[in-house]
């Protein structure tokens, strides 16, 4: 049972009350609060989905007085000092969902903050940066597309998503086709976000995408990196099929098309897919983040495989979706994954466009000069944090 507090004069208490004398009552609140006098006796829980603000006000407290302060809701919640009033603190004044702890009143208008919640989010700039709001809160997003330093202002935990750089198409020889190539890892993305907890600078490597080969299968794409922390490979190539030798796609997050034979596979199921195989003249589609590759078939390519969509991470509104698998090439030309680029019906192969993706396999009808694969795009990283 809660303890009747405050004590009142004439108050007989029972040995059960006295014995539960740390119990103190709840005060559930689900809107911006200003803390009263009455606060000393209960513990304040806010909830709400969205963000909110416990004020503290001068001349409310005494010395010794201590306030007790959760949040439970989805929302941040920030401790505010009213006019005139002093709140210091080793750690933050914003209370990440299931955080909270004590104010200790040193006066009427000084307190000290003790976080008993645990480690809550830090803060950092590097890249270009922007205000997002997912599922009612407030976060900042940093998002590198090229090497930067990640600098920490103040440690704590970080949500991170990671794109792989996507694998480049294969050459394709005079009357021959290549395989498209595969999709680069997403690493991060779930129904709970990744989160790490930093308390000092990183490097931001963002994987290049793989060229698109010409007498050869195309280029590997290149991992992401958020220091030694965090990877995102990169995609496989696509195979080709030149005057030199027909060479199957190969292994990646997700595996490059083969314009015959073996398929390229993906190294890890939670990075990507498969990419699909070929035969004469009609290649084989990357293999995609959402899925894999389709086989080339008589005069059609295999489809690349479809990315997957991230827009509810970086922004909850415009649909973006990485790192599709390219499609494979044949005369007709292969038809690219959601996210990925099409295979081409002629040289040269179409370059990927979004972060991730595989390059679209290249084709060369009789007569006509050899193909070139297209190449894959670059990767790229966000960090964010909720303010």
């Amino acid at each position: 049972m809660a303890t009747p507090y405050p004590y009142v004069a004439g108050a007989v208490l029972t040995a059960a009350q006295l014995n539960d004398g740390q119990n103190l009552p709840i005060n559930d609140v689900t809107a911006n609060y200003v803390l009263t006098n009455t606060d000393r006796y209960r513990r304040t829980i806010m909830n709400n989905a969205g963000s909110t603000t416990i004020t503290v006000n001068n001349s409310v407290f005494v010395a010794g007085d201590i306030i007790w302060c959760y949040n439970k809701g989805a929302g941040s919640t920030v401790i505010t000092a009213g006019a005139g009033v002093t709140i210091n603190t080793s750690g933050s004044l914003t209370l990440a969902q299931y955080g909270g702890g004590y104010l200790l009143a040193l006066s009427a208008s000084t307190f000290t903050f003790f976080s008993g919640g645990g480690a809550s989010y830090g803060t950092a700039t590097g890249g270009s940066s922007s205000s997002i709001t997912v599922g009612g809160i407030n976060y900042t997003l940093l998002t590198f597309t090229t090497d930067g330093t990640l600098t920490v202002t103040k440690s704590g935990l970080f949500d991170v998503l990671l794109i792989g750089g996507g694998g480049g198409a294969g050459g394709a020889a005079t009357n021959d086709a290549s395989g498209g190539g595969g999709a680069g890892a997403i690493v991060g993305i779930g129904a709970t976000p990744t989160t790490i907890y930093l308390s000092a600078n990183q490097s931001v490597d963002v994987g290049a995408g793989g060229n698109g080969g010409s007498s050869d299968r195309g280029g590997e794409g290149f991992e992401s990196a958020i220091g030694d922390i965090i990877t995102a490979p990169g995609g496989g190539a696509g195979g080709s099929s030149t005057a030199n030798a027909v060479t199957p796609g190969i292994f990646g997050a997700s595996g490059g098309g083969s314009p015959t034979g073996a398929k390229g596979l993906s190294v890890c199921e939670a990075f990507g897919n498969d990419g699909g195989s070929g035969v004469a003249a009609a290649a084989g589609g990357g293999g995609g983040h959402a899925a894999a590759g389709g086989n080339g078939a008589s005069t059609t390519g295999g489809s690349g495989g479809n990315g997957t969509d991230i827009s509810t991470w970086i922004s909850g509104a415009t649909a973006y979706r990485a790192a599709g698998g390219g499609g494979g090439g044949t005369s007709a030309g292969g038809a690219a994954g959601n996210g990925g680029v099409a295979g081409k019906v002629a040289a040269p192969g179409n370059a990927a466009t979004t972060a991730g993706s595989g390059g679209g396999g290249a084709a060369s009808a009789a007569g006509s000069p050899a193909g070139i694969g297209g190449a894959g795009a670059a990767g790229v990283v966000y960090v964010r944090f909720k303010v």
